[in-house]
């Protein structure tokens, strides 16, 4: 069996099987419950896909029209990136998620490899979006790692050159998103400007649009509702009936 196995391999697999014994036997009922347990898990992947999607489609983000890049690295780039307009440059960008090349060069030979630094989950990500590139022949990124062997480089230099370039790529569309996003802010309706203030535009950052408008807190400057008359005790009998006619 291979070391990775889908529900419907295993499937196959328990099908032809013929156990032999007590044993066997009890053998393949652990296998029968792993193989429910693959399928319930499978299914929970499947519907957290959806809802992944679903959410990066709502937060506006033009992250997915990079090759390679779908709603999970989008959603991993957007959750730990957050804003954008700390990272000064692309470069500061490279660094922070580890893409950036580190020289170890010794004497007059320069050497460089990929950094063990950085945000390692942001790293993961372009690196599942370089490979999702060189193994389709038709992208931009195949034929520019394809130019780099050429030149000489070995696989692992033209990943680490490929992975730097989606780097770039990804933070030119976040710094095209929060200025869309911006923009969108500060006009009111009908195309007029609106609220301009520093709080304004950083709602509108994808961090905050991912999963919806948050619910707002209570206006500070709104005065407090006039609290409502004390209820009156009920009368004594007594004066009722000293009342009465």
């Amino acid at each position: 069996m291979p070391e990775e196995i889908t529900a419907a391999q295993a499937t196959r697999i328990l099908g032809s099987a013929e156990p032999y014994g007590a044993a066997g036997q009890a053998r393949l009922d652990l296998a029968a419950e792993i193989l429910a347990d693959m399928r319930r898990l499978n299914q929970q992947m499947l519907e957290s896909k959806k809802k992944l999607a679903s959410a990066v489609r709502a937060s506006g983000t033009s992250l997915t029209e990079v090759f390679g890049v779908g709603p999970v690295v989008a959603a991993t780039v957007i959750g730990d990136v957050a804003d954008v307009s700390r990272f000064a440059s692309r470069d500061h960008f490279a660094a922070y998620n580890g893409t950036a090349p580190i020289e170890v060069s010794s004497g007059n030979r320069k050497i460089y490899r990929l950094s063990r630094r950085g945000n390692r989950r942001i790293n993961h990500a372009i690196h599942m979006a370089a490979i999702t590139q060189i193994r389709h022949a038709h992208s931009d990124g195949r034929a520019y790692y394809e130019k780099k062997v050429a030149e000489g480089k070995t696989h692992k230099e033209a990943l680490r050159s490929l992975k730097r370039r989606i780097s770039d790529a990804i933070y030119a569309r976040l710094r095209a998103d929060a200025r869309q996003a911006a923009s969108s802010t500060n006009k009111g309706p009908g195309g007029q400007q609106g609220n301009d203030t520093k709080s304004s535009a950083a709602g509108s950052h994808p961090k905050h649009r991912l999963f919806g408008q948050a619910t707002p807190e209570p206006d500070p400057r709104l005065r407090p509702a006039t609290p409502a008359s004390p209820i009156m005790p009920p009368e004594p009998a007594s004066k009722k009936l000293r009342r009465s006619p």
